[in-house]
């Protein structure tokens, strides 16, 4: 059973530049859950395993975030005074409180706006089912060549690879899945919606296709035809954010219909807090957004009702 952790320490008060050095703690224990996150093997990992590694190489930060962070409070509310004090710091290893969520998603936030990894690691592809994976072994060597290519934008070449490993093997799901996403990247829109529908011939519960099908057709500005992709994603997998996210941004984004969009992006906020998922922090901006466009429509008290009904904290921007 967790509990709280009380450390007495005495500190020279007059010693700590409070917001300074609150924020370069955060910059090195943000800096080190980032080598953690970078040294992850993914490997044949799904989300679900990925999104632990990186949960649990925050985690390992939080503990010393607190601590340093309430020395910095001590220490600006001390108004430079020089003489020692004791100062008892409490500290909570317990996940589901107020107080780790807090230091949590602050190292969180910053991870996303400036750890690469956090971002390629928590984008990696589903693994998808059994149909992903066939024995041919030249189809895989051609797949895997595009997969180092697609890392590194050479989107021409891993477009050739994939379309090579389904020419010899044509119920290759994961490599359709590759095809169809290189296209999408080169804009070559209705190529990769092919390959998307190829893919779910073969496994029609695949995530990966059926998550960016609605994207493509948002980038070729057909948005009902994207929003019913998106509902089709959700008959599959009622769970999945990506479902709720992407409705979000296109009556956000699109249509303009802030309402629907702070739905959408509350029920994707909640998924995310409970898969404790980085990409929560993209919510949050979203949010924000929606948020400064209802308050100049003069509907500021129906984005705050909406937070309530979805039991977001309406204390902070931020929801936490």
């Amino acid at each position: 059973m967790k509990k709280a952790v009380t450390l007495s320490l005495i500190i020279s008060l007059f010693a700590i530049e409070a917001s300074a050095q609150k924020e370069q703690l955060l910059k090195e224990l943000a800096e080190n859950a980032c080598r953690c996150i970078d040294s992850v093997k993914t490997g044949n990992l799904g989300k679900k395993e990925i999104t632990k590694k990186i949960n649990e190489c925050i985690d390992k930060q939080v503990i010393a975030y607190q601590i340093g962070s309430q020395l910095s409070a001590v220490a600006a509310n001390a108004n430079n005074r020089k003489e020692k004090k004791q100062v008892n710091i409490v500290v909570s290893d317990n996940l589901q409180s107020n107080e780790y969520k807090k230091h949590y998603y602050e190292i969180e936030r910053y991870l996303m706006d400036s750890c690469e990894a956090i971002k390629s690691k928590a984008a990696t592809l589903d693994k998808g089912s059994t149909s992903s994976y066939l024995v041919n072994e030249e189809a895989m060597r051609y797949y895997y060549e595009g997969v180092d290519q697609l890392k590194t934008s050479k989107l021409s070449e891993a477009a050739a690879s994939f379309e090579k490993a389904v020419s010899i093997d044509p119920s290759f799901a994961f490599a359709w899945d590759n095809l169809g996403i290189s296209y999408r990247k080169l804009k070559k829109y209705d190529q990769a919606l092919n390959a998307y529908q190829r893919s779910l011939k073969i496994d029609p519960k695949g995530s990966v296709p059926l998550q960016n099908i609605p994207v493509v057709y948002q980038y070729l500005g057909d948005y009902d035809k994207a929003i019913e992709a998106y509902k089709n994603l959700a008959q599959v997998d009622r769970e999945n954010p990506e479902v709720f996210y992407g409705l979000g941004l296109i009556y956000t984004l699109n249509l303009k219909r802030y309402k629907d969009g702070l739905d959408n992006m509350c029920l994707a906020y909640n998924l995310y807090v409970a898969q404790r998922s980085p990409y929560r922090t993209d919510c949050e901006k979203v949010i924000q957004q929606i948020f400064n466009e209802m308050k100049r429509e003069n509907n500021e008290a129906l984005f705050y009702e909406t937070l309530k009904q979805n039991n977001i904290s309406t204390g902070s921007k931020k929801a936490e």
